[in-house]
């Protein structure tokens, strides 16, 4: 059995939104999912053929709505940051992988 230490020093807020992940490894964007989000960091859902390593330097990509991108003047709310954690527990039950990510 695992123990794990919490670490995180940020509240994380359920989110579930659909996002957009630049490799630059891979030279391309990835779909995935925000799972929850913190102003450190991110916990994402992606393809498990995603060619992610812990260390990777992304971009990640949240869409804004029209309303507001209207009122922030952009469409989406682009974050740089290195990869922590690349999880795959559940890779064969759902095809994907869990990828937690700390802001720069």
């Amino acid at each position: 059995m695992e123990t794990l230490i919490e670490q995180r020093k940020e509240a994380r807020s359920n989110l579930s939104w659909p996002v957009s992940v630049w490799i630059p490894e891979a030279n391309r964007f990835f779909n995935g999912r925000s799972a929850n989000i913190s102003k450190k960091g991110v916990f994402i859902t992606v393809p498990m053929t995603i060619p992610v390593r812990l260390g990777h330097v992304v971009e990640i990509n949240f869409p804004r709505t029209v309303t507001l991108a209207k009122e922030k003047g952009q469409f989406a709310r682009i974050k740089t940051g290195k990869v922590v954690r690349v999880d795959r527990k559940n890779m064969l039950k759902s095809a994907e992988i869990g990828v937690a990510v700390s802001f720069n």
